[in-house]
Parts: C-alpha cells; structure tokens; sequence
C-alpha cells in the first residue's frame, strides 16, 4: 500500500485532499451530488488515467469537466444499483462517451436502464480500469442487484453499507432478511482493514474502515436475524 490521492469533493464542489492511504496507482475521486447527498465516484489506473464512473447521475456536466480537467479518459460505467438517484445521468454520460455500462444481472428488469451500452454482468465478475482489477460482489437486500466494487482493501459500496447505517429495504424488490445476509454472511467477512465508501453521506466521515463500522454501525450488532428484524429494521 502506498499514499495516493483521495479527493472528497461536496455538493457546492468544493475539493478537499483527503491524506490516507490507498492501494498503489488507485485513481479515487468521491464527489457528493444532489439534492439526496449521492456519493459518486472516480476509479481508475493513475499508469493510463483512464476511469470508470460509478453511479453517474445529477450533474453530468461537473462530472465530464472534472474528469478532462484531471487528465482522465472515461473508459467504462459502474453501476450499483438501479436506483433512478444512482443512475438518472447514465444516458447523457453515455451519448458523450460510448463505454459499456456494467449493473448486475440480478437486478429487478423495473430498475434496469434501457440502453444499448449496458451490460449485465454475474457475482463475482472481474472489471479492469487500465492494470487495475475490480471484483464485483453481490449484496442485495436494497435492491436485487445492489452490488459492491472491491479492489484490494478499497470498497465502494453503494446502498448496501453506509457509514453508521445500510440501504433501506422497505422499496419494490427490497428484503430485510437478504439484507441480513448480505451484511452478515458477506460484508462482515471482508477483513477488518476493509475501507467502505458508501453511496450517500449520511455518517460522520465519508467513508470508514470495517473495523471501526463494527463498533458504532448499529446494523452491524444485530446478535440474529431476528434481532436485526425487530430492532434493526
């Protein structure tokens, strides 16, 4: 692991440089967009500059600027989940830079885009940004098809995992008991070290460690599935 650049940049794009470390040669911007405290973000290969974008929506014109403004090249789309808040941009980034659009082959057709560039893809899958590989891991329980993007120890993670909190289930094609075993059975057996980026800035911080999650994310406490059913959700 090497310190590499992380860039926080809120909803009046105010960029702040974020010290921390990150694996070496990851490219990750996180912006805060929208009237819903979006969390979008840029990964990438520093090597190539190129980037895919997560879960465009709100403002495509900030988002194609401050990619040319940093040298990048827009080479692919990565989809968390089919939420209209996570993907209400897709179409106009799309008819500006025709790259595949990758969302999960699990997610209910109702919030699938209709567009030609979009590719459904399996838990598990393997995405590369220039030399660096993405691992594309299925949560659902917010949505069907809500998914997590993983490189190393670095997890963007969508509507699946905010900071002291996770994605409502209560919507069309949402479940509280998958949702159980989503952060049961799969987050909580990434290793401690784990840094979550979330899809919204709904905590304290902007993204947080796995480890420190444990201790003060009550959705992670639960001592059963029926603990977290009654006092969780």
């Amino acid at each position: 692991m090497s310190a590499q650049e992380f860039t926080v940049v809120l909803k009046l794009y105010f960029c702040i440089m974020v010290p921390m470390k990150l694996p070496q040669h990851l490219i990750l911007k996180q912006f805060e967009i929208g009237p819903l405290n979006n969390f979008l973000y840029f990964l990438g290969d520093e090597r190539t500059k190129e980037i895919a974008v997560v879960d465009p929506a709100w403002d495509v014109d900030f988002l194609c600027d401050e990619a040319e403004k940093n040298g990048y090249k827009i080479v692919s789309i990565f989809l968390t989940h089919g939420h209209p808040d996570h993907v209400n941009g897709l179409k106009e980034i799309l008819a500006r830079h025709d790259v595949p659009a990758y969302i999960s082959k699990h997610e209910a057709d109702f919030y699938k885009p209709k567009h030609k560039n979009l590719i459904e893809i399996d838990d598990r899958a393997k995405l590369k940004i220039g030399g660096i590989e993405f691992e594309c891991i299925l949560t659902p329980g917010h949505t069907p098809g809500c998914q997590l993007f993983k490189h190393q120890d670095v997890v963007i993670a969508g509507d699946t995992l905010f900071i002291d909190g996770c994605g409502r289930c209560d919507l069309p094609g949402g479940s509280a008991k998958v949702m159980y075993n989503s952060l049961y059975n799969i987050v909580l057996k990434l290793p401690d070290s784990t840094i979550i980026f979330p899809g919204h800035n709904y905590g304290e911080t902007p993204y947080a460690t796995l480890a420190s999650q444990k201790k003060t994310n009550p959705y992670l406490q639960a001592t059963s599935l029926e603990d977290f059913l009654s006092t969780r959700m």
